[in-house]
């Protein structure tokens, strides 16, 4: 298009046309980058989730069969063995089938304990870990689950997580 031609095309739309026109564009373009950060930002986080917090595993599994393990929390350790380990790992620190407990994602300040009581009781949605959805933990009882989580938060705090 000339430039005369393009004059007399700009100067035949309306100033309201035009901004919409523009308004559209924005729209379109702020739609684009926040989709494109939020695929960036979602690889992030599946990366950093994946990365150890605070101890290695190792050290986990190790300070979990501690004699510095209060007798308050040995059945919580207990229950947590028959019900949990084999998809969160010895002391928390996951497999392949399930996520660390031990992490800064199941800080209480982002997953309080009522969280951790629905999990196992009803089951959770797949919601930071690629590994599916929780079902429910047949047979598990409030106060196992009790006793799971205050071991849960012991082994975080000996962690660092909080």
């Amino acid at each position: 298009m000339h430039s005369a031609s393009r004059t007399a095309y700009n100067a035949s739309i309306s100033l309201p046309e035009s901004l919409a026109r523009s308004r559209a564009t924005s729209r379109r373009f702020f739609a684009s980058v926040l989709a494109i950060a939020g695929v960036l930002g979602a690889v992030a986080c599946e990366e950093e989730s994946q990365q150890a917090v605070g101890m290695t595993p190792e050290a986990m599994v190790a300070l979990s069969a501690d004699a510095s393990l209060p007798d308050s929390l040995l059945a919580g350790r207990a229950v947590f063995e028959t019900y949990c380990v084999e998809c969160h790992g010895e002391a928390a620190t996951g497999t392949e089938k399930g996520p660390p407990l031990v992490h800064r994602v199941y800080h209480p300040g982002h997953h309080a304990d009522p969280a951790f009581y629905l999990a196992p009781l009803q089951g959770v949605r797949a919601h930071h870990w690629r590994f599916g959805d929780m079902p429910p933990v047949e047979g598990i009882t409030r106060d196992e689950v009790g006793a799971i989580v205050a071991y849960v938060r012991w082994l975080q705090r000996k962690a660092g997580i909080f």
